[in-house]
């Protein structure tokens, strides 16, 4: 399969299509497609007029405003009639079962029901109509457009709310709905299906050994740096299975994945989960009450530091402490690192700072870069142009939802010297999957491991109680909501197995775990809300989109 999109199309043609209210014909199924659409109702306020599909496609084709809206346009702006025009001619090829797959997961049946959301109820609509134009709009000769999506609806008119249209294209995370358009293309590789076969155990269920947590207030003198750290651990610790580090994501806690460390703990490991004074909640809570930056630059070089800190002070504790002493191996030991600790997590994986174009790219106005882009922005102030943080100690690596697509340059992820783990998730707008995470993980020497929670968003992998304020509710009018909580249950089981099996990588257990680290173990923890995928490789199709994102977004 093999596709060329036009990525930024999807942002605008997905606006506008958010903003069209259907009158279904009576008895119309998605199953049965009626005539094309012959008129569309344009609404603006409390005025509208009408158009002929024609007449759209004159203006679609010649650019020229038919003389009947002539009046209308004028009171649109500039900007404005510019949008509609290019959303008009705006055409892509699209691969219809991969759009089909995708529209029936969790993730695409949420686009359709917040598209639906902003369609006036006395003008009908719904998600099955929405889903079968759609597919059948993709159909059309010169694939989905607006055109062909309005000549495959089951309806004899169509209502375009324009107020609606400009309202989401406004809200829209372009990074987004680039990632939705890449699950789209691959969705026939995903296709899930139930792998027979029968699993030695369950990864998901706690250990038998009751979890003890020590905290500690750590200070590092030489960068006058305190770092508070809690360490989980249980009387079957031993010194034959590698220590594993939390680093959390900015504005956070050291708590971000308590759930994942007692679960580790319980399997006998020692984790160390670390505050960033630099990134954590308190400086964030500073920064708002104007006390303080919200991020400096030296962040990103202190964040790798504070991890080799961390484990220099448990190499001692491994000698002194009356717990703890002789129960860890410092050497190897294990990263785990969620958003803005993902990125800490590759640099002490062996990924290079490359900030040259990061330099670059920064420099123009921010708006419509996401905010993991935002933030690695904070970066372009240091001084130097490349930077190698790694640790030697750190034998494997998993990144969650890092930021990843400017803080490592053209080569830097090259660089990773140890088997790494990637998590996305496809309704992250954070962080968005292409950008952050599928982009660069070809760059990624193996061996490697690329996880997609389909419908997973940017929270789905924290400790619920990290998360007690967030609730299913649209924060940019697409998609926006966060999946967290009991929602989130598949997930964060699957985000256990799959650590427990990385850090069993480092031990006599090696061969034991290794199933879980397998696709066909991701099919079987997938659910038919939050699909699980995992991959060693992209395939050479979907890796021509990659490439094709990489060049457009340069």
């Amino acid at each position: 399969m093999s596709i060329r999109p036009n990525f930024r199309w999807f942002s605008s043609v997905a606006s506008v299509l958010g903003s069209i209210s259907i009158s279904p014909l009576s008895g119309a199924t998605s199953s049965v497609k009626a005539k094309a659409a012959e008129t569309v109702v344009v609404r603006k306020g409390i005025l509208e007029s009408s158009i002929s599909v024609a007449d759209l496609r004159e203006l679609a084709e010649t650019g020229k405003v038919p003389a009947k809206l002539q009046a209308y346009a004028n009171l649109l702006s500039d900007e404005q009639r510019s949008k509609i025009f290019r959303a008009l001619k705006a055409k892509i090829p699209l691969n219809v079962v991969g759009l089909s797959n995708l529209l029936n997961t969790g993730i695409g049946t949420a686009i359709l029901t917040d598209l639906t959301t902003v369609i006036p109820r006395r003008d009908g609509g719904g998600v099955e109509a929405l889903r079968s134009a759609l597919v059948q709009g993709a159909k059309a000769p010169e694939g989905l457009s607006i055109l062909s999506f309005i000549e495959s609806y089951p309806s004899s008119r169509v209502v375009v709310d324009l107020d609606r249209a400009f309202a989401v294209l406004g809200n829209m995370n372009v990074s987004f709905w680039q990632t939705q358009r890449f699950m789209a293309a691959i969705a026939p590789q995903l296709a899930a299906v139930k792998p027979a076969f029968k699993l030695p155990f369950d990864p998901t269920q706690p250990g038998p050994n009751l979890v003890q947590v020590r905290a500690l207030d750590l200070n590092d003198s030489a960068r006058n740096r305190p770092i508070p750290v809690d360490v989980y651990w249980s009387e079957a610790a031993t010194a034959d299975k590698p220590t594993i580090v939390f680093s959390h994501g900015l504005g956070s806690v050291r708590t971000d994945l308590r759930y994942l460390a007692e679960h580790l703990a319980s399997h006998g490991y020692v984790v160390a989960a670390l505050e960033h004074p630099g990134s954590n909640e308190t400086n964030t809570n500073a920064a708002m009450a104007g006390k303080c930056p919200l991020l400096v630059p030296q962040e990103f070089l202190d964040r790798p530091k504070d991890i080799s800190f961390v484990l220099d002070e448990l190499t001692k504790l491994n000698q002194t402490d009356d717990n703890l002493q002789g129960k860890m191996a410092i050497d190897p030991a294990v990263i785990i690192g969620y958003s803005f600790g993902g990125a800490t997590a590759l640099s002490v994986a062996g990924a290079e700072l490359q900030l040259s174009g990061l330099k670059q790219r920064c420099q123009g106005d921010l708006i419509g870069f996401s905010l993991g882009e935002a933030i690695q922005c904070t970066a372009a102030g240091l001084p130097e142009e490349r930077y190698q943080l790694r640790d030697g100690r750190i034998k494997r690596a998993i990144a969650m939802n890092p930021i990843a697509s400017l803080l490592f340059g053209e080569t830097g992820l090259s660089k990773i010297k140890i088997p790494t783990l990637i998590v996305a998730s496809s309704a992250d707008k954070t962080t968005p999957a292409l950008a952050e995470q599928i982009a660069g993980f070809p760059k990624i020497p193996s061996p490697k491991w690329l996880v997609g929670f389909v419908g997973g968003t940017h929270l789905s992998v924290k400790d619920p109680s990290t998360t007690l304020n967030q609730v299913r509710r649209p924060s940019t009018g697409i998609t926006g909501d966060e999946v967290v909580g009991d929602q989130a249950v598949s997930i964060r089981n699957y985000i256990k197995a799959v650590s427990l099996a990385t850090a069993a990588q480092l031990t006599a257990e090696a061969d034991k775990y290794a199933v879980f680290l397998t696709p066909e173990y991701a099919q079987f923890a997938s659910t038919s809300a939050i699909p699980v995928r995992l991959v060693t490789e992209i395939s050479p199709e979907t890796n021509a989109i990659v490439q094709t994102f990489i060049q457009r977004n340069k």
